[in-house]
């Protein structure tokens, strides 16, 4: 996810590592706080990758400053990690915020419908953070006040964001072009 968000900044704009880093710590630090131990070695990864080019610029400091941006093969990554999102990236809440921050990238109604029926398919699916006999449990099963409240909080995020999800894809489908994917359901 670090890569997808190096990736997605950049597309915007070209950034300094430090810009980049607070951003990437905004969209998601919260949760997974993004160390410069992660984030420099991402980033030579990626030029090394030929996805990212740098340039050196004079500093107020000692030390000049590194200017990242996208090249041309890094939009074309960008584009194939938002069409086709690992089950991961699909399952984690936190993992599909990222996705979701760039999806406006893939300039593809149908594409970008494609993912979020992805996460919709995944969230109808029975599940719950307990289990009794194989069956998951419902908040009002929970028989203890914490795990009733983590269910209930949960089911109603998940409502929530169904409520959206289903939404959005309508949306993007009457912004499909005819005979696509997307316009078909």
């Amino acid at each position: 996810m670090l890569e997808l968000s190096i990736l997605g900044f950049l597309a915007e704009e070209p950034l300094h590592g430090y810009e980049l880093k607070e951003r990437i710590k905004a969209l998601s630090g919260h949760v997974r706080p993004v160390s410069d131990g992660a984030l420099y070695p991402a980033i030579n990864r990626l030029v090394a990758a030929g996805l990212l080019d740098q340039r050196a610029e004079g500093g107020t400091g000692a030390a000049p400053r590194r200017t990242l941006s996208l090249t041309g093969r890094g939009r074309a990554e960008l584009l194939e990690r938002l069409r086709s999102p690992k089950q991961a990236e699909i399952t984690d809440h936190v993992r599909f915020n990222t996705v979701l921050a760039f999806l406006r990238h893939l300039d593809d109604p149908a594409g970008q419908a494609a993912v979020l029926r992805r996460r919709l398919d995944f969230l109808e699916a029975p599940a719950s953070f307990f289990y009794r006999e194989g069956e998951p449990v419902r908040a009002e099963q929970a028989g203890d006040l914490f795990r009733e409240g983590m269910l209930r909080v949960a089911r109603a995020t998940g409502e929530a964001e169904r409520e959206w999800l289903r939404e959005a894809i309508g949306v993007l489908s009457r912004a499909a072009p005819p005979g696509s994917p997307a316009s078909a359901r």
